[in-house]
């Protein structure tokens, strides 16, 4: 009886030495690692397959824009066109003077056999010469960008220039995207690596949509993130559903195979 005494006086007493230390406290409960990712819902967004922005490469009056935004075009198509007058008239000017230096050129040859002109004299005729047909080229570059064609073929996503605005070098004038083949990214848990591979099937339901469309993994990301032990994973549409756009998100149906 003491002896049980003594043990139920002594408990309670540690207890609040326990609790009421200096400096103690208890530690709450962790939860297992990755679990709240492993839990949550997966997102992705849908995202065109190559994208970029054409911007003006001289500084001119726009005279085209054949196209409006939205629409589609195939890879060479004429997208934006130039007022190019100026270039034109500097083009001819070139031309003539390279005319002109060659004609010199070549009738101090003609005068050099007879040894009726210096080589000096002769030398610089062939180096305005060689000036002149630079002068040419460069103009024919210069005509070159009067025209901007399409790089791939895709659609217009946003026009940021109208017709007769002037523009400057630089200034962009049309965001254009390929959605032939529409990709996912979306980030997973790193344990999936386990099961997941290049090629690996899934589904994924487009929120805009309503519907289920199947995807395949095309790319794994390089590295693991250590702190939320997640990875990247590029995906691609399998197959082309006209009623997609890009923007559209959706969650991600995917789970390890069956064992």
């Amino acid at each position: 009886m003491q002896l049980w005494a003594t043990a139920r006086l002594c408990g309670p007493l540690f207890y609040a030495a326990a609790v009421f230390a200096p400096g103690v406290k208890a530690a709450p409960p962790q939860p297992a690692p990755g679990s709240a990712l492993e839990t949550r819902e997966v997102r992705a967004q849908l995202a065109p397959r190559r994208y970029t922005t054409l911007a003006a490469e001289i500084g001119a009056k726009i005279n085209r824009l054949p196209l409006a935004e939205g629409s589609a075009f195939r890879q060479g198509q004429m997208l934006v066109q130039f007022d190019c007058q100026l270039q034109q008239a500097q083009l001819a000017k070139a031309e003539a003077a390279l005319m002109a230096a060659n004609t010199a050129w070549h009738g101090n040859q003609k005068l050099s056999e007879l040894n009726s002109v210096g080589k000096v004299e002769l030398d610089v005729s062939r180096a305005d010469a060689l000036k002149a047909q630079a002068e040419v080229s460069a103009n024919r570059a210069l005509i070159g960008k009067c025209q901007i064609a399409a790089p791939f073929s895709g659609r217009i996503a946003e026009q940021k220039a109208r017709e007769q605005q002037y523009v400057q070098p630089g200034q962009p004038l049309l965001e254009i995207i390929d959605d032939s083949q529409l990709e996912l990214e979306f980030i997973v848990p790193s344990r999936w690596l386990a099961w997941v591979r290049t090629g690996t099937a899934f589904e994924v339901n487009i929120d805009e949509t309503g519907k289920t469309y199947p995807a395949k993994v095309q790319r794994i990301a390089a590295r693991v993130d250590p702190v939320s032990q997640s990875v990247k994973l590029n995906a691609v549409i399998d197959g082309r559903f006209s009623e997609l756009a890009a923007g559209m998100s959706g969650k991600v149906l995917m789970a390890p195979p069956q064992r």
